[in-house]
């Protein structure tokens, strides 16, 4: 059956049955919630990094900035080959990931930035279930350290959708630190230099750089967007990824006895880009200051995974905690130079390099250390993974993903059916075959086949030689979308 149509089943039959059917599936989701007696219940991890392309870590491939804290987490654990998330951008994405249903289920596909994120109608519906709600009702403490992206209003605040603690801000971005902070050199894309021409300018001491290169200005990232602890606005003056990293070693330090789910999502290496000296001054051999800006924030991101790691170490919680550490989309290559290795396609694309990402997941009492596991996965498969492994029971069909573990136990799992849409962008992934319609944000373009075991970077256009495929997928994404809500804005 159909997720959406059976959502519409219940329905009709709630209507019809009156508050006897309320209170027998309040019942039996109150079953479905409680957690198994018979086994520990973990810890859960989740690192997120903004922007992070996949071709960037050492682990998959990368030879430019070393990464070996992210490298560990996959030599440890499992690293997902074909790790894909639920869109090419920052909010539906997270959306997508914190509930474990496709965003486009309830109508969250627009990536609401600036004063849009602020506005109240716009936010992850109060009807969604994130993940730290569903852990905290069972009895973990759950916390958010980092990006939200999911509504900058109260009813949307992190605070009452799950999370004991929030530190971090509400919308798409943060400067790290002011920009004429001493020593930190900050680039800022601007639509005009001092001179009003183009091309790179910088101040007279290096700090800051201007650049036009890509036809827009910075966003106001700091605009009614405070760092906040709680719901209270706080002066923080360290730069946010290193803020980032104090304040989750914390958490796990004050919750070290008791289960928890953390949420740790840096907004490295988003823009604004913005590097400290000490980490400038390892990569003095990369010639392009753009690239070098990259890396210096890519190698602070890795010390930070390190130093979560060795908190867990130092408490004894390596063995019993589940670490899942993802980029949100892909690298945005332009702005960043974020590589998405052999994939094409960057940050906003329905191709590969824009929704395949770095994924790695470790946990030594359920996951085989050093394996590399190659078959599709989403993810939305990380709130099935950490509601499995807390022993909660759900509905068949109240998630879209599934439990990562088993997948990696089965080694060769069914060929699975991925899908996409954001606007005129939709995509779908059968088995090795991928339909993508990308012709642009406001253009459908034409529908392109590809066969992903054969041509990963998506160079060759099957469609014109397998027509009867292209029919039979194109059926195949109409029919889920004809399930899926329109977007609320």
């Amino acid at each position: 059956m159909l997720p959406g149509f059976r959502s519409i089943l219940t329905v009709l039959l709630v209507g019809a049955c009156g508050p006897f059917a309320l209170a027998a599936e309040g019942k039996a989701k109150a079953a479905r919630t409680a957690p198994r007696s018979d086994a520990p219940r973990p810890n859960v991890v989740l690192i997120i990094a903004d922007d992070l392309g996949y071709g960037e870590p050492g682990c998959q491939g990368g030879r430019e900035v070393p990464t070996p804290n992210i490298d560990r987490i996959a030599g440890e654990g499992v690293r997902f080959t074909q790790g894909y998330v639920t869109a090419s951008v920052c909010a539906p994405s997270r959306a997508g990931l914190l509930t474990g249903r496709y965003q486009t289920r309830f109508g969250f596909e627009g990536n609401a930035i600036g004063a849009t994120n602020a506005d109240p109608k716009v936010g992850l519906p109060t009807d969604q279930r994130t993940i730290a709600q569903r852990l905290r009702d069972t009895g973990y403490a759950t916390a958010l350290v980092g990006k939200w992206h999911l509504g900058g209003t109260a009813g949307f605040h992190p605070l009452r959708r799950g999370f004991d603690e929030f530190f971090g801000f509400l919308h798409e971005g943060h400067y790290y630190a002011p920009p004429v902070s001493a020593r930190l050199t900050t680039w800022l894309r601007r639509t005009a230099l001092p001179d009003g021409g183009g091309g790179r300018w910088s101040s007279p001491d290096g700090r800051v750089i201007w650049t036009t290169h890509m036809g827009n200005k910075e966003p106001d990232y700091d605009a009614d967007n405070p760092i906040l602890r709680g719901s209270q606005p706080e002066n923080e003056v360290a730069h946010l990824t290193d803020a980032f990293t104090r304040e989750a070693c914390d958490f796990i330090q004050r919750h070290s006895t008791q289960p928890f789910f953390l949420t740790l999502a840096y907004n490295a290496v988003h823009s604004p880009m913005q590097a400290p000296d000490r980490y400038l001054e390892k990569f003095s051999h990369l010639p392009d200051i753009h690239r070098r800006l990259f890396a210096a924030m890519l190698a602070q991101l890795d010390e930070g995974v390190g130093t979560v790691l060795a908190q867990l170490h130092a408490h004894g919680l390596e063995e019993n905690t589940l670490v899942v550490f993802l980029s949100d989309n892909g690298g945005a290559t332009r702005e960043l130079t974020s590589g998405n290795g052999p994939l094409r396609g960057e940050k906003g694309s329905l191709f590969e390099g824009g929704i395949r990402v770095p994924f790695l997941a470790r946990w030594p009492r359920s996951l085989p250390a050093g394996q590399v596991f190659e078959s599709p996965v989403s993810s939305l498969d990380i709130a099935a993974t950490a509601l499995a492994a807390a022993g909660i029971s759900l509905a068949s069909g109240e998630l879209d993903g599934v439990d990562l573990v088993q997948s990696v136990k089965v080694r060769s799992p069914e060929p699975r059916v991925l899908f996409w849409r954001m606007g005129q962008r939709c995509a779908v992934r059968a088995g090795d075959w991928k339909l993508v319609r990308d012709g642009g944000p406001r253009q459908s373009g034409a529908w392109q086949l590809f066969n992903l075991a054969e041509d990963a970077g998506e160079k060759t256009d099957l469609a014109a030689r397998e027509p009867a495929r292209v029919e039979a997928l194109v059926k195949t994404w109409e029919n889920w979308n004809a399930n899926q809500r329109p977007p609320l804005w």
